[in-house]
C-alpha cells in the first residue's frame, strides 16, 4: 500500500516548575532561598529515515508527544529536561500546519533533521527572584506548557522524468522495459495504483529516476478517478514524457488526450503546466499514421520535442533515452517549497502582540505572551502578584488598560484568571 497523504498530531513536552525551597543548615539561623529551575520540555524533531518509502506507519500512530521537562527542587537542583523525540519520515516528504496550510518543513534531504516544535521553557526556582527588599520570595514560576499542532504530511516523489498519459498508452509497459521495475500491467483502466519508481543507467554512466505516475484523466484536478492524491507527485519531476497511444485501438485521438491531460496540469498548477514536457507516440509497432502524423503535425506547431518508440519491439527507446539524459543535466532541480521562511513553532519570549477589549464592566486581555506570564505565576501569593504586575508593564499591558480608561476596581480578565485592579 503507497500512503503519499496522511494527518497527526504533535506535542512538545510540558516545561518543569520551578521550585519553592529555602537552605536548612546546621548552624545556619536562616538560610535563603534555593529553589531550582524546573526541567526544559522535549523539542520535536523530524528526520528524513532512508529505509521509510511511505507514510503508512502515520496511519495507525496519529499522536507523537515529547515528554515533560522534570520540577526542580531545593538545594538549586534543576529539573531534568524532557526527551527529544525524534519522527522519521520518508526523504520528499513536506510538513505542512493543518491550520494554515503553510508549509513548516521540506524534508528532501538525506540525513535532514528539522526542529518544528519547541518544548516548554522550564520556570525559574524562588532562588532568582531574591532582591534586597525581597529575601524571602514565597513565589517560583512554573513552567511553559508545550504546543500542540495538527500537521499535514505529504510524500511527493523525487524522481527526475515523470511519465504522463492516459490509462492504457503503455507507460507502464516502457518503465518496465527501460527499467528493472516491474509494475504490474494488464489492459484495463488504473492497472497502476500507486506510482512506480525505476532507475534508468545512461550510456555514459549516469543515471535518472522515472516516475510512473497512475492515469491522470479529465476531471483529475478536481479529484476525478486517481485524481489530485497523483497529481501531486509529478510536482517535483524536472522532466515530463508524455507518452500518447497512435494505434487507434482505444478509439481516443491523440492530439484531443494530449490536450486534456495538458488542461488538467494547467488547473492544478500553471507552474506546472510549464513544465518542459517530450511528446511520445507510443505502440508504433502496431500504429495508425493518420494518427501518428496528426500527433506529429501538433508537436511541431508547438515547437515540442518528439519521439516514436514501441515498448514491444524497442523501437526508438534508445534514441529517447539518450536525448532524456542529456537533456536532464541541463534542467535545475524543482523546489516544491516557495521562498517563503520555514516556520519553527518557538515558546521564546518577547514583547508579541496583545488586544484589549471591553465587555460590560470587564476587560479581556488576549494575547500568547500574557497569557504565558499569568500561567507562570501564583496568583495566590502577593509577591508572585507583585511579579505579575512588573511583567505586564514591560509587556505594555498596563499603559494600554489606562488608554481604555480602566478604573480602580475595575475586572481584568487574563486566561482564566479575573482579577481586581488598582492603582
Amino acid at each position: 500500500m503507497f500512503t503519499d497523504y496522511t494527518k497527526i498530531i504533535i506535542k512538545s513536552g510540558d516545561g518543569g516548575n520551578g521550585a519553592i525551597s529555602f537552605r536548612r543548615e546546621k548552624y545556619v539561623a536562616a538560610g535563603g532561598p534555593d529553589g531550582g529551575d524546573g526541567g526544559k520540555g522535549g523539542d520535536v524533531y523530524f528526520i528524513v529515515d532512508k529505509d521509510k518509502n511511505t507514510l503508512i506507519d502515520f496511519r495507525y500512530n496519529k499522536k507523537y508527544k515529547a515528554t515533560n521537562g522534570e520540577n526542580g527542587s531545593g538545594a538549586r537542583c534543576s529539573g531534568r529536561a524532557g526527551k527529544d523525540i525524534y519522527i522519521g519520515v520518508p526523504i520528499g516528504t513536506i510538513l505542512k500546519d493543518n491550520e494554515t496550510g503553510k508549509i513548516i518543513a521540506d524534508l528532501s534531504t538525506p540525513g535532514q533533521e528539522e526542529l518544528v516544535l519547541k518544548g516548554g521553557r522550564g520556570g525559574k526556582g524562588n532562588q532568582h527572584f531574591a532582591t534586597s527588599t525581597r529575601q524571602v520570595p514565597r513565589f517560583a514560576e512554573d513552567g511553559e506548557p508545550g504546543k500542540e499542532k495538527e500537521i499535514i504530511l505529504e510524500l511527493k516523489l523525487l524522481a527526475d522524468v515523470g511519465l504522463l498519459g492516459f490509462p492504457n498508452v503503455g507507460k507502464s509497459t516502457f518503465l518496465s522495459t527501460v527499467t528493472s521495475a516491474r509494475p504490474k500491467i494488464a489492459n484495463y483502466q488504473f492497472t497502476t495504483l500507486e506510482p512506480n519508481l525505476g532507475v534508468v543507467k545512461a550510456k555514459d554512466g549516469s543515471s535518472f529516476v522515472i516516475a510512473d505516475i497512475p492515469g491522470i484523466i479529465e476531471g483529475a484536478s478536481q479529484g476525478v478517478g486517481l485524481g489530485l492524491q497523483f497529481l501531486r507527485h509529478i510536482e517535483r519531476t524536472r522532466l515530463l514524457l508524455h507518452l500518447i497511444d497512435v494505434s487507434g485501438e482505444e478509439g481516443r485521438n491523440p492530439v484531443n488526450d494530449f490536450n486534456v491531460i495538458n488542461e488538467e496540469l494547467r488547473k492544478y498548477s500553471e507552474k506546472l503546466a510549464q513544465r518542459k514536457q517530450i511528446i511520445v507516440a507510443t505502440k508504433c509497432d502496431s500504429v495508425n499514421k493518420e494518427l501518428l502524423e496528426e500527433l506529429e503535425k501538433m508537436a511541431k506547431e508547438k515547437n515540442m520535442d518528439f519521439f516514436k518508440i514501441s515498448s514491444v519491439t524497442g523501437e526508438g527507446l534508445e534514441n529517447l533515452l539518450d536525448y532524456v539524459s542529456n537533456l536532464i543535466k541541463t534542467l535545475p532541480k524543482e523546489e516544491i517549497v516557495e521562498k517563503e521562511e520555514r516556520i519553527v513553532y518557538t515558546l521564546e519570549d518577547g514583547e508579541g502582540e496583545f488586544t484589549v477589549t471591553k465587555e460590560k464592566d470587564k476587560y479581556i486581555v488576549t494575547g500568547e505572551n500574557v497569557e504565558r506570564v499569568i500561567r507562570r505565576v501564583n496568583i495566590e501569593d502577593n509577591e508572585s502578584l507583585y511579579y505579575l504586575h512588573k511583567k505586564l508593564r514591560e509587556l505594555g499591558v498596563e499603559e494600554e488598560l489606562k488608554k481604555q480608561g480602566i478604573k480602580e476596581g475595575d475586572i481584568v480578565r487574563i486566561a482564566n484568571y479575573e482579577l481586581e485592579w488598582y492603582e
